[in-house]
């Protein structure tokens, strides 16, 4: 069956997003590295990893004109993304930029029944909206007022992301292997970043240390590589909606990185939301296999 499949790549996938906080923190505090080389190196590293994998595995590289505009689109988008939404995190709470970013999923369901029809689902909509929950409980940690600048640019991330996971299951190029999509959307966000690097004067900061090339390399292997590419195959087997909803594990695995590794307090408001996230995930696996036995019965 397909949609258990898809269910495990999109918890592989949101689980390593997760690990994005153990690389990049220790890269700007320890190794001072700015964010634009950080993503440019992530990206440029995951390009060879995916890349080379395609090379043993005598993948196809051939794409058509289509294709290639509409991932050179996904590529800057998804390097939007990644640079908003860390950015964000100079000017608000970290766990407020990720609250805003996680309203992703109710975006890519307005996206998907809007635009393209799909069937409501009650569950579904139920399980988004207690994920959403879990996620508020987990990351909201601000006082006072906020910056608006900071919650304009986290929001940028709800759209962007959605219409990454929307093309990938609508457009032309679901039909394309998810490795080699994989490699041109990491090879187009290399591109654009070196570009606005070089234009606006900022430059790419060289790997001057061995720790910086070690950390650099499991950031682009663990929550890039692998998380994007089984995030493809997730929206392929499982769809946008379900994808999108099961996103909110990444949250979960960054609360115990935080509190395992960077001795960050455990609160109530903390524990409440593992268990609404739990919840809501336990409600769409349910609900995928109700749906695919009924299908198969009617085969």
């Amino acid at each position: 069956m397909k949609n258990p499949k898809g269910i495990i790549y999109a918890l592989i996938s949101s689980g390593t997003f997760g690990l994005i906080p153990l690389f990049t923190i220790e890269l700007m505090t320890d190794n001072q590295m700015e964010l634009s080389s950080i993503l440019f190196y992530r990206f440029f590293f995951s390009a060879l990893i995916i890349g080379a994998i395609c090379l043993i595995r005598k993948e196809n590289f051939r794409i058509t004109r289509r294709q290639l505009y509409i991932i050179a689109f996904l590529g800057a988008n998804y390097m939007l993304t990644s640079f908003c939404l860390q950015y964000s995190y100079k000017l608000i709470p970290s766990g407020v930029a990720t609250t805003i970013h996680y309203l992703y999923p109710i975006a890519v369901v307005f996206f998907m029944t809007a635009l393209f029809k799909e069937s409501k689902s009650p569950m579904l909509i139920a399980a988004s909206v207690m994920s959403l929950a879990g996620v508020g409980l987990l990351c909201w940690d601000s006082s006072g007022t906020l910056d608006m600048t900071g919650v304009l640019i986290a929001s940028i991330t709800i759209f962007t992301y959605a219409i990454t996971i929307v093309t990938i299951n609508k457009s032309s190029v679901s039909a394309v292997s998810s490795l080699i999509l994989a490699f041109y959307m990491f090879l187009f966000s290399t591109v654009f970043l070196f570009f606005i690097n070089n234009v606006t004067s900022v430059g790419i900061q060289p790997i001057t240390e061995a720790s910086a090339g070690f950390r650099l390399f499991l950031l682009a292997f663990l929550p890039t590589a692998v998380s994007n590419l089984t995030l493809i195959l997730a929206v392929r087997y499982a769809g946008s909606i379900i994808t999108s909803i099961l996103g909110s594990m990444e949250p979960l695995v960054a609360v115990a990185v935080g509190v395992l590794y960077f001795s960050e307090s455990f609160k109530m408001n903390t524990f409440l939301g593992i268990l609404l996230i739990i919840f809501a995930v336990t409600i769409v696996i349910i609900t995928q296999n109700k749906k695919a036995k009924n299908i198969s019965k009617t085969a």
